[in-house]
């Protein structure tokens, strides 16, 4: 994954669409998927490519929560923060991430290995409290569980 746009990589991505505005959400995912973020650079060079207005794409990728225009970690941390995870540990859970990793909910690691985000449910209650590391689901946490979990991340 690049972190910047390399002047050869943003051709070959675009170059995956057919020239349809209706490709642009597809086209923003995968630009995202390899920068790990939307580069202005990228946007601009969208807009161009499936010859939509720039707005039309800023919109798009500002509305959706996963597409961002900043810098994220390697690995993005997911905290639910639903009613059963409220209720069973989720602030705790969230104020030892703040701590351990430095940032806030939102923020990313000066290093850009973590980003932590915290979203209204994960879908898996039963387990609570409960976050996501990329793919993989971590439940029933408590703050030894969570330490051990980010150092073998």
């Amino acid at each position: 994954m690049a972190t910047e746009p390399a002047g050869s990589d943003l051709p070959e991505i675009l170059a995956r669409y057919p020239r349809q505005p209706g490709e642009l959400l597809n086209v923003l995912i995968d630009l995202q998927a390899h920068y790990r973020y939307l580069p202005k650079k990228a946007l601009k060079e969208t807009a161009e490519y499936l010859n939509v207005p720039f707005s039309q794409v800023y919109s798009v990728a500002t509305f959706y929560k996963a597409l961002s225009l900043k810098p994220r970690g390697e690995h993005v941390i997911k905290v639910c923060q639903g009613t059963a995870c409220h209720l069973r540990g989720a602030p705790a859970i969230i104020e030892e991430l703040q701590n351990v990793l430095g940032i806030r909910p939102g923020e990313t690691t000066s290093d850009l290995k973590f980003t932590l985000e915290t979203v209204n449910c994960l879908g898996a209650c039963a387990l609570a409290p409960v976050m996501m590391i990329d793919d993989a689901t971590y439940g029933e946490l408590t703050a030894s569980k969570l330490r051990n979990i980010l150092q073998k991340v």
